[in-house]
């Protein structure tokens, strides 16, 4: 069975907290906690590049979970067109970690242009034994 959540967060830096509760919320609700923690922290690393990046003030930024019996995909829809990228960041750069994390500790991620205007970046999480490609 599929079942999907989202909800609107105004594009400031303390609606990134009140995105995790929303998911932790929602994979509560849903009984997914095997891995709500990297997905909590993905969804930290996607909403606060939407803050700082895809959205300018008075923007919201849009989070959306997706489940089946196999894959959790978590999406953050914004409002900019500009494509992010893993970089590499310096052991001394203050910041740019935050698509590397993404990477590892999810199953797969990308972006998906969003017509009219903007992008929706998402990762997915398999469950146990999942063979559900992301």
């Amino acid at each position: 069975m599929i079942v999907s959540r989202e909800q609107f967060f105004a594009a400031r830096p303390e609606s990134v907290r009140q995105a995790r509760e929303f998911v932790a919320t929602v994979l509560d609700g849903w009984g997914l906690l095997a891995r709500a923690e990297d997905i909590r922290l993905c969804l930290s690393e996607l909403a606060t590049n939407a803050v700082v990046h895809g959205s300018g003030p008075g923007h919201s930024f849009l989070v959306r979970l997706h489940s089946d019996d196999d894959v959790v995909r978590l999406e953050v829809q914004d409002s900019c067109q500009r494509q992010p990228a893993v970089h590499e960041p310096a052991a001394t750069d203050p910041s740019g970690r935050g698509l590397m994390l993404v990477a590892s500790l999810s199953d797969g991620w990308g972006v998906e242009d969003h017509a009219p205007a903007g992008k929706i970046v998402w990762s997915c999480f398999k469950g146990a034994g999942g063979t559900t490609p992301c």
